[in-house]
């Protein structure tokens, strides 16, 4: 175990520095990043996650060629022009736009959050409580269904909700790669780990998971495995983790 914890150590302090994030080693937090001066980022950011999936580098076009300034102004945002991406269509990229200019003005996406979360330090109620509130202010379709997801009722037959928990990580820890604009509100040894297919590979092959089932109960084993070695911030790792299976180094 100590050898475990070892291996990393070392690399989540090799992957903790901002040339992690760049247009040559793509990652979603790179745009949200490029967004930091504007007031709405926290919705810019769960944006930035939700369309986080699929090939890195098209992920990061999608999103440096959007207008993020727009959210605060419904009209505009009606009488703009937005791209497609995979399985959304234009009409769901904007209708995600009005959903959160919504959501803003009716005081955001973190009071949301906050207010399921802190009943009981629990992030997949706060994460839930986001969900229906997307789900709530659009018009469903099936790219639009894809992208919010569903609430998670039972961890073993739920999607890891792997890009809620991301923006979480973004949003809670901070060091030189995650910013921690909600770690007033939000402990780090509450969250869940963004469990992806590389993740998912590397810990079943370094032992921090025995089940074979990709799903939510799956990234609280990892996180629980984890805990062992850095109880109050567990998910400090994922990203050194997630760039170890990309790259495929493990």
């Amino acid at each position: 175990m100590q050898d475990l914890k070892s291996l990393l150590d070392k690399h989540y302090h090799l992957r903790n520095t901002t040339f992690e994030l760049s247009l040559e080693k793509p990652d979603p937090l790179f745009a949200v990043k490029k967004n930091m001066h504007m007031k709405n980022i926290d919705e810019i950011a769960v944006i930035c996650a939700l369309l986080s999936y699929g090939n890195a580098k098209q992920i990061l076009k999608i999103l440096l060629s959007l207008d993020f300034s727009l959210l605060d102004n419904e009209n505009a945002i009606l009488n703009a022009e937005f791209p497609l991406y995979r399985f959304q269509n234009r009409d769901d990229i904007k209708a995600i736009f009005l959903c959160m200019n919504k959501i803003i003005q009716n005081g955001g996406i973190k009071r949301i959050f906050v207010e399921s979360y802190s009943k009981e330090n629990n992030v997949i109620s706060g994460i839930n409580a986001m969900i229906e509130s997307l789900r709530s202010n659009v018009v469903l379709t099936k790219g639009l269904d894809f992208l919010i997801g569903r609430k998670s009722i039972k961890a073993t037959s739920s999607s890891p909700l792997k890009r809620w928990n991301m923006f979480l990580r973004w949003f809670v820890r901070n060091d030189n790669i995650d910013i921690g604009l909600w770690s007033d509100k939000v402990s780090t040894k509450d969250l869940i780990l963004p469990l992806d297919t590389h993740t998912f590979r590397l810990s079943k092959k370094l032992n921090l998971l025995t089940r074979k089932t990709y799903d939510l109960q799956s990234a609280l084993d990892i996180t629980d495995s984890l805990k062992r070695f850095s109880p109050n911030d567990p998910i400090k790792y994922d990203f050194a983790l997630y760039r170890l299976g990309q790259e495929k180094i493990l």
